[in-house]
């Protein structure tokens, strides 16, 4: 059964963006080898991004490295937005309902994940139960403000457990949603 997993490098003090969405702080803690990212990319059979992600700042754009896992994926994207683009993009499909989108990104995916990309989307997979797995790498460094990794406002726990843990080259956590 294809799983859903969140997968995002966040800070040390747990944002995965600076101050109004940059990612511009990313590109000097990835693109180097990294055993288990470069694993995941090919364990994963379709994206399901957020419409802020998907329209949002590509620390990247403008050069080869420019999209999702450094310019590295070549695949299905499913989008949620209310607001498609008037003009179709290739490879990406636009949907305006969660359900719908997890469902058609996991019949895309076949066997592989469906990868979440955004915040906003991941939490809403969690509050849904769509989501399965998480997995975090830890970039040496602080960024004070941003978009956290999680946020849920008035707190909420979500028990996790341990799938894999790596220290090198960055530490990364890979967990399960425990149902």
């Amino acid at each position: 059964m294809t799983k859903v997993l969140y997968s995002a490098t966040m800070s040390l003090d747990g944002f995965i963006a600076g101050p109004g969405g940059d990612m511009s702080w990313l590109t000097e803690h990835v693109g180097g080898p990294n055993p288990l990212a470069d694993d995941l990319l090919d364990r994963i059979g379709a994206l399901l991004v957020g419409a802020r992600s998907f329209h949002g700042d590509d620390p990247n754009r403008g050069t080869d490295k420019e999209g999702a896992f450094g310019g590295a994926w070549k695949g299905p994207q499913f989008v949620l937005t209310h607001r498609p683009p008037a003009d179709p993009v290739p490879g990406v499909t636009f949907v305006d309902d969660l359900e719908r989108a997890v469902t058609a990104a996991r019949a895309a995916a076949g066997d592989r994940y469906v990868n979440v990309i955004g915040a906003n989307v991941a939490a809403q997979c969690l509050a849904a139960g769509l989501l399965d797995e998480i997995l975090v790498f830890v970039a040496p460094v602080l960024l004070g403000d941003g978009v956290r990794l999680f946020d849920h406002p008035g707190g909420t726990r979500v028990r996790l457990d341990p799938v894999t843990v790596a220290a090198e080259p960055v530490p990364a956590f890979w967990m399960s949603v425990r149902r």
